[in-house]
């Protein structure tokens, strides 16, 4: 066996393992909380797959921003930063599609819908514009200012709902509908999955391609090791490179806005994301940041997001409690890391 094999061997037993431990630990609290086990884990599966509507209309629904934002951290990540804000950019890029969707009535879907994602591109984009300044000008960690920069992006949408962009009635903090030409097409008759989960796939192909296959890919992988022996060793401009990573980390993340606006509500409303930003990194480091690993993760984390909804109305369990899972599979990726890393030094 190869060096390389037996390292993605090594990879796919430590997630393996992450997400079975995950899982253990979720039944031990359920146990130790009083509640029936095989009723609750039974509900988290039919939740998830236990039918083919769970499947098409849940489990890969809440799979499709999660994706893209695992992969918008992917990208930060592989130049060796951390975008921790892909809450406010995916609120952002959201509140751009729906204000480009209420404004493209009279265009065909072909022109309306790449006008409703590219705004929530831009979105995205604009809002991780403030970090990167902040980085390049005054040394401002992306780490600290994409965190709160959350924050503001909660009260920017509270506000836009509830003045400028409220519906026409005024009752409702909610944006006017989209207009049906904004809206991506369903896949399946009858099922609520939409085109924006082949486009998260195709995204990730994309990216995999970007990173393995181009300079600009080598570069920022290069600057991700040591930013450093990059610059010395290599002549590149690390802090011009990893801005540009940062902003398609923005333009990703604005993208999973636009998507869950033109693919599932059709309209901005307050907590439109049940918590995706935070979500995804687990996503990433579950998908070992390689863009096909991310798909894979984000399909599992969007079964535990399905199941959650089915424990808590057939089992009385909290939904939080599917929280464990991510938080155990983000401890355990991080220390096996840290493992790995000291065992190559």
């Amino acid at each position: 066996m190869t060096t390389s094999s037996r390292a993605g061997l090594r990879d796919a037993m430590v997630t393996g393992g992450a997400f079975a431990l995950g899982l253990v630990l979720l039944a031990l609290f359920l146990l130790v909380a009083g509640f029936d086990v095989p009723l609750a884990l039974g509900a988290l599966w039919r939740g998830a797959f236990g039918s083919w509507y769970a499947i098409t209309s849940a489990t890969l629904v809440r799979a499709t921003p999660l994706i893209l934002l695992g992969l918008a951290f992917t990208l930060g990540s592989r130049g060796g930063a951390l975008n921790i804000g892909m809450e406010g950019q995916f609120a952002l890029g959201a509140m751009a599609a729906a204000w480009a969707g209420t404004h493209v009535g009279g265009l065909p879907m072909v022109v309306a819908l790449p006008i409703v994602l590219a705004a929530g591109m831009i979105g995205g984009i604009a809002w991780m514009a403030v970090p990167v300044f902040l980085k390049l000008r005054f040394g401002v960690t992306e780490v600290i200012s994409t965190l709160l920069l959350n924050f503001v992006a909660e009260a920017a949408v509270s506000w836009a709902v509830s003045g400028p962009m409220q519906e026409p009635t005024h009752v409702y903090p909610q944006s006017a509908a989209i207009a049906a030409s904004a809206q991506l097409p369903k896949l399946l008759p009858g099922a609520r999955l939409h085109l924006g989960l082949v486009l998260a796939v195709l995204v990730a192909v994309g990216l995999m391609v970007l990173l393995r296959k181009t300079r600009w890919g080598f570069e920022l992988r290069a600057v991700g090791a040591g930013p450093r022996a990059a610059e010395v060793s290599g002549g590149i401009r690390s802090g011009r490179l990893l801005a540009v990573a940062l902003l398609a980390s923005g333009a990703l993340a604005g993208l999973g806005g636009a998507v869950e606006v033109s693919g599932v509500s059709y309209a901005l409303y307050l907590n439109l994301s049940p918590g995706y930003g935070f979500t995804a990194i687990a996503v990433a480091l579950l998908g070992r940041l390689q863009p096909l690993g991310v798909v894979i993760a984000g399909v599992l984390f969007g079964a535990l997001e399905a199941g959650a909804g089915a424990m808590q109305r057939d089992a009385g369990i909290p939904a939080v409690a599917v929280q464990v899972v991510q938080a155990v599979v983000i401890v355990t990726m991080v220390v096996a890391q840290r493992t790995a890393n000291s065992e190559q030094r």
